[in-house]
């Protein structure tokens, strides 16, 4: 389910799902993905809430607790449309296009990546998905410019 409590040009929930289901088969993450798109303040509450840090952030990323062997539930991502928005202009794409590019590292983290502790491994597989979905730059390209690779 996606959940829009900001809006922009060009943001559908027809759109993002049909991505959601793309860049899940992509990264091969199964089960129902939920979708959050809110403005700062609520992210700035979830990061508090979950990972202890009182400021906003572009992208939060839940991976269900499921120990079925086949999870029905794979997670629970949320959005800042505020940053997303911010990251568009700076980048010369369109919201839409960010939306899905924060998509898709959530997706990832779904899938148990985690960029903050492992030695490229996301980024790799991230230029690797954004490449195949036909998105900008991603996250962990912009975070460590040693590994930025041209699309």
């Amino acid at each position: 389910m996606i959940t829009i409590e900001a809006n922009a040009d060009g943001l559908s929930r027809a759109s993002l799902e049909r991505f959601i289901r793309s860049a899940q088969r992509a990264a091969g993450v199964t089960g129902s993905v939920d979708v959050l798109i809110a403005r700062n303040p609520a992210l700035r509450a979830l990061n508090r809430r979950f990972r202890g840090k009182d400021r906003s952030t572009d992208v939060l990323s839940f991976p269900a607790a499921e120990a079925l062997p086949r999870p029905t539930r794979a997670g629970d991502i949320a959005i800042s449309l505020d940053i997303a928005a911010e990251n568009a202009a700076r980048l010369g794409h369109s919201v839409a296009e960010e939306v899905k590019v924060l998509l898709l590292h959530g997706v990832l983290h779904l899938a148990g990546y985690d960029h903050e502790n492992d030695s490229g491994e996301m980024a790799a597989r991230e230029l690797q998905l954004r490449r195949k979905l036909k998105l900008p730059s991603s996250l962990t390209e912009r975070a460590t410019p040693a590994r930025r690779q041209t699309p």
